[in-house]
């Protein structure tokens, strides 16, 4: 699957897309995601989304709002449950319109969110944990957004794992927000 915009991450926590509703995000909160770039091949994932919390209805809004201007509305999303909070909704209030969430332990990918449009198709974007420092988590969205990859959410998550911490690399290779 593709997206129709290209976003190169940096480390530093503003990652952003721009055309963001007004009212979807405030201007010290921006969102944080990486999509593929358009037209490129069909890959496990179109991108990537960091979300600041595992409040999910808190956090869904946002991106929703983002992605319907690109993809078209976005009427249903799935996760898996293993790595957001037990109180669960399964439909979230998003300009408008609602999206119904599907909860699904064992056919969905735990690090993968899935997205529906009412006009187009289905995207699967890698969730970025919420603690990810910020190198770590420029380096997962910038694999999850490569179409020539072919990993899933939990494979990149894994090998990003075994990656040098931050602190272990040199104070050259680390960029930090000015």
């Amino acid at each position: 699957m593709t997206a129709p915009v290209s976003i190169t991450p940096t480390p530093e926590d503003g990652m952003t897309v721009p055309a963001a509703p007004a009212s979807a995000l405030t201007p010290d909160l921006p969102l944080r995601m990486s999509l593929a770039p358009l037209g490129s091949a069909p890959a496990l994932l179109d991108g990537a989304w960091w979300p600041r919390s595992r409040d999910l209805a808190a956090e869904l809004p946002p991106l929703v709002a983002v992605l319907d201007s690109l993809w078209g509305r976005i009427t249903r999303v799935t996760v898996n449950p293993t790595h957001w909070p037990a109180a669960f909704p399964r439909k979230v209030p998003v300009e408008g319109h609602v999206v119904k969430v599907g909860w699904f332990l064992a056919e969905q990918d735990p690090h993968q969110l899935l997205l529906l449009s009412y006009r187009t198709s289905r995207w699967d974007l890698l969730v970025v944990p919420p603690e990810t420092d910020p190198t770590t988590a420029a380096w997962l969205m910038t694999a999850a957004s490569d179409p020539s990859r072919t990993s899933t959410g939990s494979e990149l998550v894994a090998e990003a794992a075994n990656m040098p911490s931050p602190a272990m690399t040199t104070p050259s290779a680390v960029t930090t927000p000015s």
